[in-house]
């Protein structure tokens, strides 16, 4: 677990948010993340390839969240 928030650490909190906005539209016409999310709201999305997909668009959103909330319960605790 230390190593995991340590390199989470070492990740910019400004690198992080170009990669959710950057991976969460491309492509661009429809976003491929909200298009992936509509399969799997439907039940659509059973290959692993889409599946594995999905999980790639949404990991920078995923680091994301989890740095805010690094940062916000270090700023508690100061």
């Amino acid at each position: 677990m230390k190593i995991l928030v340590s390199i989470l650490d070492k990740i910019s909190l400004h690198t992080l948010i170009v990669a959710t906005i950057f991976l969460g539209i491309i492509p661009f016409s429809p976003p491929h993340s909200i298009e992936k999310i509509q399969m799997l709201m439907a039940g659509e999305l059973t290959q692993w390839i889409d599946i594995g997909d999905l999980a790639f668009h949404l990991s920078p959103a995923v680091l994301l969240v989890l740095k805010i909330i690094r940062l916000n319960g270090q700023n508690k605790a100061e």
